[in-house]
C-alpha cells in the first residue's frame, strides 16, 4: 500500500500555526513512507471563502518547503461530483430531502434543550417522501442502532453510540455540499489511506465513518493530534500573540526555524531538540506523537531561531536578509557587502527583524549620535583618540582582525588609556551605539576608506 495523506485547509483566513503543524505531520507521515502528499482547497463555503486566503495559505506552505505530490484540488471544481453522490444516497433510500425550515429547527432546537434531550433533528421529513425544491436540503439517513469504533492511530480506539448522531445535512439548500460530506468523497476518490488532523473533528469522525459505509468507500485510518495551548494553557488564540505562519515570516523567523519547533509541539525523538530536514523524514512516526496538548513555548522558538539564523550559510542568509533591510530603507545590491554585514550580526540576532534592526548603521555614512553618547564618548578626549586612531589605520598597509588589534593595544600604552576606553569613542564613531558586533569585525567589514570617513564624520560632528 502507497500512503497518501492531505492537508485540507478551508481558504477563509492566513495559515494558523495548528494548521501548519498538522500540514507538517502530513508531509513528514507521506515522506517517511515514501508515499504521496496532496494538498486540498476546501473552498465550499462561498460566503467566507476568498482567493487571498488561498493565495495566503499556499504561500506559507511554500515557505515552510511542504511540496505537494498532487493538487492543490478545489472543492469547488467538484460540486457536480458531490451533488451527484448526495442524489444517488437518495435513490438508495440513504438520505432523503427536508423542508423544515431554520425557524421550526430552532424551536426544535430548544423545546429538546427545555425538555433536557439532545438538541439533535427530530427525524421529521424522514419518512414525508419528499422531492427536491427551493429551501430544501438533503439528510444522511443515520442508523440509531449500534456502536461506531474506531481504532485511532494516535487516541487509541474510540467508540461512539449511533443514537447520539442526528441525521446530518449532506447538501445545503444551495446546492453546496456540506463539510463532512465532501470531506468524505473527496478523500474516497483522491486515494487517502491515513486522516492525519486536529482533534478538534474527533467528533465528526463517526459520522464521516456512517458515510464512508453508505457511499460504499473504504474507511481510511484516523489519526487525531491533539491542539496547541497558549501558555495559559487555553486553545491558541491572538490574545497568546502571533498565530499565522506569514506572521512569524514577517517577525523574522526563519522558516527551518518554525518547521522545527512545530514538529516538536506533541512529537518526540528521545531527548533530541534540532532536527535536519532528512532527520525528521527518517525519524518521524505517530507512534511518537502524544496524546497530551502542547504548551506553545514562545522562548523556546526564539532559541531555536538563533540557531538557525547563526547557523546558515552567509551567503543564504544575506538573501534572507534582503526584504528585512529593504524594508527600513537599505540599499543592499551589494550582495557581497550584505554578506560581510549579516557576518558579522548573525551571532546576535534572535530573528531577522532583529538583525536587520541592529544592522542599519553598516548602511548608514552620516550617523546621527545620540546627545547623552556623544557627550560621553565624543567629547575633546574621545575626538582625540579618534584622530590617533584615524593616523594609525591610514598608515596600515593591511587590515587584518590583527593588526587592527595590535594598532588599538599600541595606541592604548601611547595614551596611556584603558584599551576599552580608546575602542568606546571609535564603537561611536563608527556605528552609532554602545554596543555592537567586535570592533575588528565593524572595521573590516566597513573597510579603511568608510571607517575613516566615518572617524572624520565623528570628529567633525
Amino acid at each position: 500500500m502507497t500512503v497518501r495523506t492531505r492537508f485540507a485547509p478551508s481558504p477563509t483566513g492566513w495559515l494558523h500555526i495548528g494548521g501548519a503543524r498538522t500540514a507538517l505531520f502530513n508531509w513528514l507521515y507521506a515522506r517517511h513512507f515514501g508515499g504521496k502528499f496532496i494538498l486540498r482547497i476546501e473552498d465550499t463555503d462561498q460566503v467566507r471563502s476568498t482567493d487571498e486566503a488561498t493565495r495566503a495559505i499556499l504561500e506559507a506552505m511554500n515557505w515552510l518547503g511542504l511540496d505537494c505530490d498532487e493538487g492543490p484540488f478545489h472543492q469547488c471544481d467538484r460540486i457536480e461530483i458531490y451533488r451527484e453522490a448526495a442524489r444517488k444516497l437518495v435513490q438508495e433510500g440513504k438520505a432523503y430531502y427536508c423542508s423544515c425550515s431554520s425557524e421550526e429547527l430552532e424551536k426544535k432546537r430548544g423545546q429538546a434543550m427545555a425538555e433536557g434531550r439532545k438538541p439533535k433533528y427530530d427525524g421529521t421529513c424522514r419518512e414525508k417522501g419528499i422531492g427536491p425544491g427551493p429551501n430544501r436540503v438533503i439528510r444522511f439517513r443515520s442508523s440509531p442502532f449500534g456502536v461506531t469504533i474506531l481504532k485511532d492511530l494516535i487516541k487509541g480506539p474510540i467508540s461512539f453510540n449511533n443514537e447520539e448522531l442526528d441525521d446530518l445535512i449532506i447538501e445545503r439548500s444551495d446546492g453546496f455540499p456540506t463539510y463532512n460530506f465532501a470531506v468524505v468523497i473527496d478523500d474516497a476518490q483522491m486515494g487517502i489511506t491515513h486522516v492525519i488532523r486536529g482533534d478538534d473533528h474527533v467528533n465528526n469522525t463517526p459520522r464521516q465513518a456512517l458515510l464512508y459505509e453508505a457511499l460504499g468507500y473504504e474507511i481510511p485510518e484516523f489519526a487525531h493530534v491533539p491542539m496547541i495551548l497558549g501558555s495559559d494553557k487555553t486553545r491558541l488564540s491572538k490574545r497568546h500573540g502571533a498565530t499565522s505562519v506569514t506572521a512569524y515570516r514577517d517577525m523574522g523567523y526563519l522558516p527551518e526555524a518554525l518547521v522545527n519547533y512545530l514538529v516538536r509541539l506533541g512529537w518526540s525523538h528521545g531527548d533530541q531538540e534540532i532536527f535536519s530536514l532528512n532527520e525528521l523524514i527518517e525519524y518521524f512516526s505517530l507512534d511518537s506523537v502524544g496524546k497530551s496538548a502542547a504548551v506553545f513555548n514562545p522562548d523556546k522558538l526564539i532559541w531555536l531561531n538563533q540557531h538557525y539564523i547563526k547557523s546558515r550559510d552567509p551567503k543564504a542568509l544575506a538573501e534572507t536578509a534582503v526584504p528585512y533591510f529593504q524594508n527600513l530603507g537599505a540599499d543592499v545590491s551589494d550582495r557581497e557587502y550584505l554578506k560581510k554585514v549579516v557576518t558579522d550580526l548573525r551571532t546576535r540576532a534572535k530573528t531577522m527583524v532583529d538583525l536587520a534592526e541592529s544592522g542599519m548603521f553598516y548602511f548608514n555614512d552620516n550617523l546621527k549620535y545620540d546627545p547623552e553618547i556623544a557627550a560621553k564618548f565624543l567629547d575633546q578626549t574621545g575626538k582625540g583618540y579618534l584622530g590617533k586612531i584615524s593616523e594609525g589605520l591610514s598608515s596600515l598597509d593591511t587590515l587584518t582582525k590583527e593588526t587592527i588589534e595590535d594598532l588599538l593595544r599600541k595606541l592604548s600604552v601611547e595614551l596611556e588609556a584603558k584599551l576599552k576606553n580608546v575602542i568606546q569613542p571609535l564603537r561611536v564613531s563608527l556605528t552609532g551605539k554602545t554596543v555592537s558586533p567586535g570592533i575588528d569585525e565593524v572595521i573590516l567589514t566597513l573597510g579603511k576608506e568608510r571607517t575613516l570617513k566615518r572617524i572624520r564624520h565623528a570628529i567633525e560632528s
